[in-house]
């Protein structure tokens, strides 16, 4: 018997672990703990099993997509996460369809289980039994959350869906309620006093917790001019105790999560809006970053200290812009006494700029939306979000701290949580390379690259036609950015070590970096608490980057890591993770809104531009809406298309027809589907000159070889709204753009809020 065949055979006997994944579709898989390919599980062996239940299963063929096919032989552990749905009743027999598809089944509920609800409102139901080969799971309502169109609903399931806490426990809320209203004179012991300093705070008009406030005055530094940069942050530490009620449930949640028009937050109201944000006219308690710059930007020396200060102002970043573009202005005669420091701020941070162009960090220029809603919360627009000098202004303020923290605790020699953001992975950089080519783009990447090698290509690119569509694919060829106590720097940003510092009322590992900071002022050592046992978030996250993880080199020793140190990357996986969790529900709730939004669009034609090119479709994004949709490939004619992933383009064989990133198109709304947060787009008529070209291309043989032409046409007229459509694959993606992995580098995912371009990276 061949060594393959026996393979296989000992491949069809074992026995995997793993957690089940359910399709809207009726199928699913089973993701593997040990990062091998998933075993796809079809509709009949899916009865048995619910979406994120842990089992065992072993490969029983190979179906003919060649995936592995297998079978459920155990069930090791059912998930117990409540489910979401809307509560129906069909022939006297009630049941709640559940919103999250991919759970599969409806779950019945018996006579006397109903509670209060009503037919057609959305529950959380608890299962009680659960599903069967020939029987479906049975549960109980546990709550009930309203009808479906009540305002506010969709948060209300994203965060029952995606687990996130919304609610404080009754010992944080009573200990929120002991602290005091304002800053005591006590509190001011062992604290510089900065009541004087005119530090003020700039953020977005809709802010409504300040943790960073700034103030800069000229100075020598050496023999040449140079500044003095205070980044003052609010020191949630001094209120919040370790292992204290507050602390435990900040930690749970890792950080705030931002919807439209609300926020939960990682910290009660009474400390993240009041006695530790840095409101204008009041006290507050800070930790301060006193840094020397020099003219080039660079930072030559640095403190830390903990203080009391006074916000003289409360700025925002449009009034900001307006003052540094006339200083004469009406905003900036109301403002007279405290332009002259705004200008000092301009003038540090385009030194700043002149070092992050030195070292060669990566800086994309992104779209990024901001929704706005009515009073009961239906989209009223979607807009694009402009960053202007006092949006970079703090953000390159808010980096110098961060990076003097990191060096801060490297210096102390103490353990901490690094933001850590590592290079293309060698696949990932494989495909840029092979893109790059493809495109005809000169430059490359190198074998190790470098921050600057991305931003060379950028600028570059930056006049040619396809120019967006290459800046995408460098921005998706970057890794997330992870909290960990290993320092191995940051890709983006060009830094050797950095850290979050500046935002600890809403991040969990500022606070933790605060009290390492403190402790290292004290010549002491920060312990961490015990922790509660992290959750599901932290396990996926943790299996996915072990499978990133290099394998130890032969001949070498193993390093032996502390108990210390791997508590902090319990801790930095925790805080990593619950990250991922808040976008996800942030980008759930967005695709919510924006299918809402377009139900009211339904048969209405746009403009777009393809930002996304799969074997199954494209995606394009409305010029005037910023909604992305999919076409799906049966809608581009009557031909065969091939997918190009290195031009990550679709091509007609016929007619030679592409669609690339970047191509313009016409699109119908077509079909939106609320449940599932999907829009579906068909093409109309578009400019039939464009299909003449690709044809002559074709013709000459020479589309590849031609630059500038252009990569679209639109070859098929749209259908009457209201036939019924073919049911389309799933996509995993959302209405609201991209699935949920964006990266993180310099030139910046899309974050929740205003707040997030600060210290986010």
């Amino acid at each position: 018997m061949s060594s393959n065949k026996v393979n296989e055979k000992i491949n069809l006997l074992a026995e995997f672990e793993g957690v089940v994944s359910g399709h809207r579709d009726g199928h699913g898989f089973v993701i593997r703990d040990d990062g091998q390919a998933d075993i796809y599980l079809p509709s009949n062996e899916m009865r048995a099993v619910l979406h994120k239940d842990r089992v065992k299963a072993r490969i029983v063929r190979t179906d003919r997509k060649g995936r592995p096919e297998g079978r459920v032989t155990e069930i090791v552990e059912r998930f117990d996460t409540p489910i979401i749905g809307r509560l129906l009743q069909e022939s006297g027999v009630w049941l709640v369809a559940p919103e999250d598809k991919r759970y599969g089944q409806d779950v019945l509920i018996p006579k006397g289980a109903t509670g209060s609800a009503k037919p057609g409102q959305v529950v959380v139901v608890q299962l009680t039994e659960p599903p069967a080969l020939y029987g479906q799971p049975v549960g109980r309502v546990k709550e009930v959350l309203g009808e479906i169109d009540d305002p506010g609903m969709e948060i209300e399931i994203a965060v029952r869906k995606y687990g996130v806490p919304h609610e404080f426990s009754e010992a944080a809320m009573a200990q929120a309620r002991a602290l005091p209203d304002h800053v005591r004179s006590s509190d001011h012991k062992k604290r510089v006093d900065l009541r004087d300093v005119p530090l003020v705070t700039i953020d977005g008009e809709d802010a409504r917790d300040f943790d960073d406030a700034v103030y800069c005055e000229p100075a020598k530094v050496g023999r040449t001019k140079g500044w003095r940069l205070l980044v003052a942050i609010a020191d949630v530490s001094h209120y919040v105790q370790t292992g204290s009620a507050i602390d435990i449930d900040a930690y749970d949640r890792a950080t705030s999560v931002y919807f439209p028009r609300r926020v939960i937050p990682m910290l009660p109201e009474k400390l993240s809006n009041g006695l530790c944000s840095l409101n204008p006219g009041v006290e507050r308690l800070c930790m301060v970053c006193d840094m020397l710059i020099n003219a080039k930007g660079e930072v030559h020396a640095y403190q830390f200290f903990p203080a009391v200060m006074f916000s003289h102002a409360r700025f925002t970043y449009t009034e900001v812009a307006t003052i540094l573009q006339n200083t004469r202005g009406p905003e900036a005669q109301s403002r007279k006494p405290l332009v002259p420091y705004l200008l000092n701020l301009h003038d540090v941070y385009l030194a700043l700029l002149q070092a992050r162009a030195a070292r060669g960090a990566v800086d994309f220029e992104t779209t990024e939306t901001q929704i706005v809603c009515d009073e009961s919360g239906r989209i009223e627009k979607i807009v694009p979000r402009t960053r202007n000098d006092a949006h970079k202004l703090i953000e390159e303020a808010m980096l110098a701290a961060n990076v003097c923290s990191a060096d801060f605790i490297s210096q102390g020699k103490h353990v901490g949580l690094f933001r850590v953001h590592e290079g293309p992975t060698p696949e990932k950089q494989d495909i840029l390379r092979n893109y790059l080519k493809a495109m005809g783009v000169s430059q490359t990447i190198s074998d190790n690259p470098q921050p600057a090698e991305f931003q060379q290509i950028a600028a570059a690119t930056k006049d040619r036609p396809e120019a967006q569509q290459i800046h995408t694919m460098l921005l998706r060829s970057m890794q997330q950015a992870i909290y960990t106590p290993l320092n191995q720097g940051h890709f983006g940003l060009a830094f050797e070590a950095y850290t979050h510092f500046t935002s600890p009322i809403r991040r969990y590992p500022d606070l933790l970096v605060h009290r390492v900071i403190k402790a290292i002022l004290a010549q002491q050592r920060y312990q961490l608490p015990a922790l509660p046992t992290p959750g599901e978030a932290h396990a996926k996250l943790s299996k996915r980057l072990a499978s990133r993880a290099k394998p130890p080199v032969a001949g070498e020793p193993v390093k032996k890591v502390s108990a210390d140190t791997l508590a902090w990357q319990a801790a930095g996986l925790h805080c990593s993770a619950n990250e991922r969790r808040a976008d996800e529900a942030s980008r759930d709730v967005e695709a919510w809104l924006k299918c809402k939004y377009m139900r009211e669009h339904l048969g209405e034609e746009f403009s777009g531009v393809v930002s996304s090119v799969t074997s199954f479709g494209l995606f394009v994004t409305l010029d005037a809406m910023y909604v992305e949709g999919l076409v799906h490939i049966t809608e581009l004619g009557g031909e065969y298309y091939r997918f190009d992933e290195a031009r990550q383009e679709l091509r007609g064989e016929r007619t030679g027809i592409r669609y690339a990133l970047g191509t313009r198109v016409q699109v119908q709304v077509s079909r939106v589907d609320l449940d599932g947060r999907r829009i579906d787009f068909r093409l109309v008529s578009g400019d039939e000159e464009l299909v003449l070209r690709a044809m002559r291309d074709k013709t000459n043989g020479s589309a590849d070889a031609q630059e500038g032409v252009p990569r679209a046409s639109l070859s098929k007229p749209a259908k009457k709204v209201g036939t019924v459509s073919r049911d389309k694959p799933a996509s995993n993606k959302s209405a609201s753009g991209r699935s949920s992995n964006r990266k993180e580098s310099s030139g910046g995912a899309r974050q929740p809020s205003e707040k997030s371009r600060k210290g986010r990276r």
